[in-house]
């Protein structure tokens, strides 16, 4: 999708506010919703996904699952709302043996397993909204001993609330980022994920 695209700064691929948020995901849903709602806290629209399961509601992008994303910046970023259940994502890479690799997040998992095509990682959330900073370069060479080439796919599961997905090329504070990036909020979390991980 982004691969014939000059990939510098700030990558968004989802805006909750956006007049079609979702334009670049596919939508799986059982026993649940996916749906635009105004949160409260921030009074502003946002994106809810809620299901019994949190294997059979998710979004995931591309909306072709036989496309690729192609994006090369290694940073994902992700301004999620804690909804106190059980909630997980997945990012999808490539690495420069030409090898697939999915790093999995989830709140109730308690430690880090390495298997040769996926990482699980336990993720800690503070209360109210979030921002997940995951550094996809970091985590390939620690967890594979490989580099990291480009994402291919992300999905996100239930249950959570989104404002924002995007990816960087390195950190930025909140002084740096744009307007329509920032939440007009304290974000009462801003976790980096573990960084201990052992085979």
């Amino acid at each position: 999708m982004f691969h014939n695209t000059f990939q510098s700064g700030l990558l968004s691929v989802l805006y909750s506010i956006g007049s079609n948020p979702l334009q670049l995901w596919e939508k799986q849903v059982k026993n649940g919703h996916i749906k635009r709602v105004t949160d409260d806290e921030i009074q502003s629209l946002i994106i809810e996904i809620i299901g019994a399961n949190v294997s059979t509601s998710y979004i995931s992008c591309p909306h072709d699952p036989k496309k690729t994303l192609g994006i090369k910046l290694p940073y994902f970023v992700m301004v999620v709302k804690n909804l106190k259940k059980y909630f997980t994502f997945e990012v999808q890479i490539l690495d420069d043996k030409g090898v697939k690799r999915r790093f999995r997040a989830s709140n109730y998992q308690s430690s880090t397993r390495v298997k040769p095509f996926i990482c699980t990682m336990p993720m800690r959330l503070d209360e109210g909204w979030n921002q997940i900073q995951f550094n996809l370069a970091d985590f390939t060479k620690r967890a594979y001993g490989t580099n990291y080439v480009e994402t291919l796919r992300i999905q996100v599961h239930a249950n959570c609330r989104l404002r924002r997905i995007y990816f960087a090329d390195r950190l930025y504070t909140e002084d740096e980022l744009p307007a329509e990036f920032k939440l007009y909020l304290p974000i009462r979390g801003r976790s980096s994920l573990p960084m201990s991980v052992s085979a």
